[in-house]
């Protein structure tokens, strides 16, 4: 049997997280809550740190700014490079 990885999106994230807690509501532990749900402890713990209280509508913003400051900081980057090279060019260290 070969493991997948499975990508949840951050709504569907949150879903699962209220679904942990109405299950833990029910007595439940967490071993049998996330066996229940085909999710690793690790993965719940992981998820609660990064979402937990969150509502779905958070979560999507979140990993839309996620993305957003990734591209930018790639922006900056690429910009510094050119920078750089422009001095270099400017300086006549070619």
């Amino acid at each position: 049997m070969s493991k997948q990885k499975k990508r949840h999106t951050p709504e569907q994230i949150v879903r699962k997280l209220g679904q942990v807690d109405r299950l833990l509501g029910e007595g439940k532990t967490v071993a049998d809550v996330c066996r229940e749900l085909e999710v690793a402890e690790q993965t719940y713990y992981r998820w609660r740190n990064q979402y937990g209280g969150m509502k779905a509508d958070d979560a999507k913003r979140l990993k839309e700014l996620e993305k957003q400051n990734a591209t930018l900081k790639r922006l900056l980057a690429e910009a510094g490079l050119e920078k750089a090279a422009l001095k270099e060019l400017a300086e006549g260290n070619f």
